[in-house]
């Protein structure tokens, strides 16, 4: 069995013990360094990467194979890659470029096939002179999502 296959299956074991977390990304680097990102449906601690670090870590043999294990959370600048990514962002503003466009709103939900964003826009009155605030709402599937990213507003 190889590297990648030994971390795979431990990594799916530890994710199953914690069904709240959720895999990102994992990629073993030459000189094999592990690098795995994990999110969570509440957030991600740090006793958490500690867990998912140590079910790999203590089931490998540095003997057989020499590595590197990091195990991190997601970062708030990096694009929403995953469908429960959308759910734990609900009330949030997100910037979601689509293949025709790029919108800017709070997330208002998410489900297994799209999300719903909805924004205010100043527009012009129907009639006669002045704008006007307009709620707008747009639905965007997740296979036409390029990028999305959540909004940090202090």
């Amino acid at each position: 069995m190889s590297l990648r296959d030994k971390v795979r299956s431990l990594l799916e074991e530890a994710l199953q013990e914690k069904p709240s977390l959720f895999l990102i990304e994992s990629k073993i680097h030459s000189g094999n360094c592990i690098e795995i990102i994990i999110d969570g449906d509440e957030g991600v601690t740090v006793e958490d990467c500690i867990a998912i670090s140590r079910a790999i870590e203590h089931n490998l043999d540095r003997e057989e194979e020499d590595f590197s294990l990091q195990v991190m959370s997601a970062g708030v600048s990096e694009s929403l890659t995953h469908v429960r990514q959308y759910a734990k962002n609900v009330g949030r503003k997100l910037k979601v470029k689509s293949k025709e466009e790029v919108f800017e709103g709070d997330l208002i939900s998410a489900n297994e096939t799209e999300i719903i964003l909805r924004w205010k826009s100043r527009e012009p009155k129907p009639v006669g002179k002045g704008k006007v605030t307009v709620t707008k709402e747009v639905s965007v599937a997740y296979d036409n999502i390029v990028e999305a990213k959540v909004i940090i507003t202090f």
